[in-house]
């Protein structure tokens, strides 16, 4: 189980060609739960996922976004976002590690993903913001465009030793 663990996590890698097959709500739901299985900051959760199937969206989502064109193809997108009344201080890094978890779990299911940035950037968020309805208070942190991946590519680490320091810096 661990080795399969360490493949899946070398395996992950940002996939932005799909095919047309559609992400089953089975898969949507097993993300989701990977997801919310992440650690947050005492155990607040303060993340909300808004899952997107609906071609026209995914289609303003991709115009929204600037660097978003995969989700012309892409059937599925999932939002994670944060509310800053639950957590102010550390909701980023919550959503953020529930982000990770959502990607794992698409490459354990076979499925391909890409993380798109959208918070800090106000030019991102205001209009992912207008687009998905999302109130004030909440917050989109990033946009995952999911599908079935039409290009592969190879597991890899990216380890480099220069990077790591021990005892000091």
């Amino acid at each position: 189980m661990a080795k399969e663990l360490i493949r899946v996590i070398f395996a992950r890698r940002s996939i932005r060609k799909y095919t047309a097959e559609l992400v089953s709500e089975k898969d949507v739901r097993t993300m989701l739960e990977a997801a919310m299985s992440a650690p947050s900051a005492s155990n607040r959760k303060p993340w909300h996922f808004i899952v997107v199937t609906d071609r026209e969206i995914l289609d303003n989502l991709a115009r929204a976004h600037p660097y978003g064109k995969m989700l012309l193809e892409a059937p599925l997108c999932i939002v994670v976002c944060g509310d800053k009344t639950i957590s102010s201080s550390y909701w980023v890094q919550d959503c953020s590690a529930a982000t990770e978890n959502l990607l794992l779990a698409a490459t354990a299911l076979g499925l391909g993903a890409v993380w798109l940035g959208v918070h800090p950037r106000g030019e991102r968020v205001n209009p992912i913001r207008k687009v998905l309805n999302i109130p004030e208070n909440i917050v989109p942190l990033n946009l995952i465009s999911i599908g079935h991946p039409a290009e592969e590519k190879e597991p890899r680490t990216q380890y480099d030793e220069l990077r790591v320091h021990r005892e000091h810096w």
